[in-house]
């Protein structure tokens, strides 16, 4: 199916404007959705009823908006008082600065959307894309929409450019919240630590590399479902169980890290003839994050997929 735009845009670039559309970068209809039923099959449906009085159903018509500013002290709005207060839309993107483009901490990071020419956009398009690449710069612009401020990021890619919605900074907290303990490792660990790093290093991230695993398990138990077959608990290998307080040798630990990846990295004790190899990055990566469930993706099942998925899609919303 071919993408649908979300809205038609201008980019403003100093005194160019240049037509984009807006695309969605994310597909949130991947997930899996339940429907709550009553136990015959019925769908049920949410009211509201009013805390003074639970009998009480509150349709929405008769139902405001309200901010505690003390204990159980409100003041309200109506819908035309919010309304006022929204901030209009506006379908230009107002780029105020060009900053270096890893200048934006990923902690920021909201929303991702992907901008396209529009109709007679294509050779600015083009244009500011080549210049931001060459400049090794992103910008940064400011964005009216759905009755909301945003402060995005543009950044080029290869093949176009990418609309990054921001968090304020009051959104975001900090590390220093968290009062971490600063140790100092030994000479002999931090070495021991980055030849582990380097045993086990990739040039790039593959994001095809890894499974959602606990999609893949949900799938799994419903296909069983339709299938009249009870579902069965999954188990972990006790190497997963959580950690202990038991204190360890940290330099040991290394070692022995380095040991097994090296095992692993094609046959050679050392790993180094498969430094900077797709098969050597991949499996101990695949294996350390398996308590995150960042797992390296098996092979396909074509087969069995392709036999469950009809019925499993009329399950959804």
């Amino acid at each position: 199916m071919a993408a649908r735009s979300l809205a038609s845009l201008s980019l403003g670039f100093g005194l160019v404007s240049i037509p984009v559309k807006l695309y969605s970068a994310t597909e949130a209809s991947a997930a899996i959705h339940f429907n709550l039923l009553t136990r015959d099959g019925a769908r049920v449906k949410q009211q509201y009823v009013s805390e003074q009085n639970p009998a009480q159903v509150v349709p929405r018509t008769e139902m405001v908006k309200g901010y505690e500013f003390e204990k159980d002290r409100y003041v309200t709005f109506e819908k035309e008082e919010l309304a006022a207060l929204e901030e209009g839309a506006s379908h230009v993107i107002d780029i105020v600065s060009f900053i270096p483009e890893q200048a934006v901490d990923p902690i920021y990071y909201d929303k991702a959307y992907f901008l396209a020419p529009d109709k007679r956009g294509g050779k600015p398009y083009n244009l500011l894309k080549a210049a931001m690449l060459q400049s090794g710069r992103c910008a940064l612009a400011r964005w009216a929409w759905k009755s909301k401020q945003y402060v995005v990021q543009v950044r080029a890619q290869a093949h176009g450019l990418v609309l990054q919605q921001l968090l304020y900074a009051d959104e975001v907290r900090s590390l220093d919240e968290l009062d971490i303990e600063q140790v100092q490792p030994s000479a002999a660990e931090l070495k021991l630590a980055l030849q582990l790093i380097d045993q086990i290093a990739a040039d790039d991230y593959e994001p095809t590399l890894f499974e959602d695993e606990e999609k893949k398990r949900i799938l799994a138990a419903i296909d069983a479902k339709i299938a009249g077959k009870k579902v069965v608990a999954v188990t972990h290998p006790d190497d997963e169980a959580a950690p202990s307080g038991e204190v360890i040798d940290l330099s040991e630990m290394l070692r022995k890290s380095l040991s097994r990846t090296g095992a692993g990295a094609g046959g050679g004790g050392s790993g180094g003839g498969a430094r900077g190899g797709k098969s050597a990055a991949v499996t101990p990566i695949a294996r350390g994050a398996a308590k995150k469930g960042a797992k390296r993706a098996p092979k396909a099942e074509p087969a069995k997929e392709a036999h469950a998925a009809p019925a499993r899609r009329s399950m959804k919303k």
